[in-house]
């Protein structure tokens, strides 16, 4: 198997699973827009070090295998927040969890 091919299945792989992560940074009160940035930020990121992690940042420089896998970790996230993780309510859950609460006091 080409190591293009194994990245973009890997670089799948990170993005099923990164909406997961990426709802322990937002905060439900965020609006649409920087949840969307938020997310695809954090995806690149994700797609950036799946790369690096297989031969070091030196696999950076080859420019179809990092394209391939950066761009699989960005199309599937979406997909993976939107049919999996919102719906089930985990995503959600962990975006409410892991937020500060705001006392009433403070309001």
């Amino acid at each position: 198997m080409s190591s293009t091919l194994q990245l973009g299945g890997t670089g799948s792989a990170v993005g099923g699973l990164r909406p997961l992560i990426t709802a322990v940074v937002q905060r439900p009160e965020w609006s649409v827009r920087a949840k969307k940035i938020v997310a695809a930020l954090m995806a690149l990121l994700a797609g950036v070090a799946t790369v690096a992690s297989t031969n070091g940042l030196g696999q950076l420089q080859h420019g179809l295998p990092t394209l391939g896998t950066i761009g699989a970790v960005l199309a599937v996230s979406p997909s993976a927040h939107d049919l999996i993780w919102k719906p089930s309510g985990i995503a959600p859950a962990i975006e409410s969890i892991t937020s500060p609460k705001t006392s009433p006091a403070a309001e």
